[in-house]
């Protein structure tokens, strides 16, 4: 084993020749590499392997081609970069490849040699890790996306993109997802394409390319992709996340009413369809040629759309009397009365027509007992501690809140919280947020926003201590740790940027969000890290 590290220390000699030779590193930090990487490769060449010293080896070059990189930019030199950082990376490859052979079902991993190779390797070798990631993880939709993705967005490979989902396909031939994002993809090809046939038409020069056909710049292919997912995949769900995609494409208007008309006419006994149809009244404009200007005009105008949406909802619980499309209707009467509005009248609008919904529901008797406590409690002791801010002392509010407190519970709780943190950093300050904070920390549920809100405030204070935004990251990750990537993104990002904060923290807090976080969120950790990583040698 000895030779075979000095083998593999000689081989770096080369490179940390060239850095002392170039100026970017002194003798005694290319001895401290040697000493560091003579006891890396001591870990990885060992009769008994772990994972973790295999990852220790990569954050450890990764730091390292993070350093030699800031070097060069402070001294301007930028040459000898194939004698040095393109052995590193190809030293990495090799790590990576040896790790994730014998750890093969640790998709972790796999992300994490799919976020250096974007980084720092070539597109061709990126290709091939996929390649090999996949011929192992087929079984996991999120990934075949991923790659396809890639090959669209990074190698701008519509074709490679297409047969990659066609093989997930065949693997997973009833999978939402996978027929959600290929149809998507093939939206933005046709225009991808639209733009480039512009383009040619602008500088007057004629191209023949087959793709610039008529049916396939109005989104043929993505046509043939809804007929045949929704035989297969059947549900109002599915059909609206369709027609979602296809809005956010403006060429596709009349791809667009199909899937709507199809929706209406297929699926009139989902209540989902019916919330489908009244939520678009929201975004419908006024027919009038003048838009309102004033704040008044503006909020008469909301008003007539959300009445719209009520009329389509009175017509849903007519022909669908359930208790589910119900529930749709007085959702959508909570949203608008708990939306913010500076408008007396909105605000009153709104308020009657929720508890005039929630009547009418309780006579028919399609509630539940669940929904009746949520109906009756939330809307009311929201509105009783807002009028109490206004109109009464702070001890009398603060009581609203915790009689609130006693009274609601489950999920509606998490709006009292965070309405009672706001109230008291407007009315007492930070020391009465905090206070707050404290008595509330361990009654669950939260939302995210509930630790966001006490950093922010933190950080609004002359003297913001470190140590309790670390606190507050920590609690907030105890509860949503495995599914918010931005969580720790944000973490290790403080950490950087805080005078206080601790740099060197960085690799623990990216190991921990490894471990924690799960499928898509991990994903979108380690892309969002690749994109913002700051490594320390």
């Amino acid at each position: 084993m000895a030779e075979i590290i000095q083998e593999r220390i000689e081989d770096r000699l080369p490179e940390l020749e060239q850095l002392e030779r170039i100026g970017l590193f002194s003798h005694a930090e290319i001895k401290a590499i040697i000493k560091k990487a003579s006891d890396l490769e001591y870990k990885i060449q060992r009769r008994t392997l772990f994972k973790e010293d295999f990852i220790n080896y990569v954050q450890y070059e990764i730091n390292l081609l993070e350093l030699i990189q800031r070097r060069r930019t402070r001294i301007g030199y930028s040459f000898k970069k194939d004698e040095i950082e393109n052995s590193i990376v190809h030293r990495v490859q090799g790590v990576f490849q040896r790790a994730s052979a014998k750890w093969k079902d640790d998709v972790q991993l796999w992300l994490s040699y799919v976020a250096f190779c974007k980084k720092w390797a070539t597109k061709t070798r990126l290709s091939k890790v996929f390649s090999a990631m996949l011929a192992i993880h087929s079984n996991k939709p999120a990934l075949w996306i991923m790659a396809a993705k890639w090959e669209m967005e990074d190698r701008l490979s519509s074709e490679s993109a297409r047969q990659l989902f066609l093989r997930a396909l065949r693997f997973h031939p009833e999978c939402p997802k996978l027929y959600k994002e290929y149809f998507r993809m093939e939206l933005m090809h046709a225009e991808k394409l639209r733009k480039e046939k512009e383009e040619f038409e602008k500088a007057s020069m004629d191209v023949e390319n087959p793709d610039y056909s008529e049916e396939i710049l109005k989104g043929e292919l993505a046509w043939i992709i809804y007929k045949n997912s929704v035989s297969i995949i059947k549900g109002a769900e599915f059909h609206v996340s369709l027609l979602s995609i296809a809005q956010l494409f403006d060429f596709a208007k009349d791809l667009q009413k199909e899937i709507y008309d199809d929706l209406q006419a297929l699926h009139t006994d989902d209540p989902l369809t019916w919330d489908y149809v009244a939520r678009r009244e929201l975004e419908i404009e006024s027919q009038t040629e003048e838009q309102p200007t004033t704040k008044q005009a503006k909020a008469v105008e909301v008003g007539r759309k959300e009445e719209r949406c009520c009329a389509v909802y009175e017509e849903a619980v007519k022909t669908l009397p359930t208790e589910a499309m119900w529930k749709c209707y007085i959702t959508f009467c909570l949203e608008r009365f708990t939306k913010k509005s500076n408008s007396g009248f909105l605000r009153g609008k709104r308020l009657e027509r929720t508890m005039t919904v929630f009547r009418k529901a309780h006579e028919l008797k399609l509630l539940s007992e669940c929904q009746y406590k949520q109906l009756v409690c939330l809307p009311l002791w929201i509105s009783w501690a807002e009028w109490s801010e206004g109109a009464k002392s702070q001890e009398d509010t603060e009581a609203v809140f915790k009689k609130a407190l006693l009274a609601v519970i489950g999920a509606d709780s998490v709006t009292l919280k965070n309405k009672y943190l706001d109230w008291a950093y407007r009315s007492g300050g930070y020391k009465k947020a905090r206070a707050v904070f404290k008595s509330l920390q361990e009654s669950r549920p939260f939302s995210v926003d509930f630790f966001r809100k006490m950093i922010q405030f933190e950080k609004e204070q002359e003297s913001c201590n470190m140590a309790n935004i670390r606190e507050y990251y920590e609690r907030a990750l105890r509860e949503f740790g495995s599914a918010d990537s931005d969580l720790w993104m944000d973490y290790m990002k403080e950490e950087l940027n805080h005078p206080l904060g601790r740099p060197e923290n960085c690799g623990q807090i990216y190991w921990r969000a490894m471990k924690m976080l799960q499928g898509e969120s991990a994903e979108a950790f380690v892309a969002k890290h690749a994109m913002h990583q700051t490594g320390h040698l």
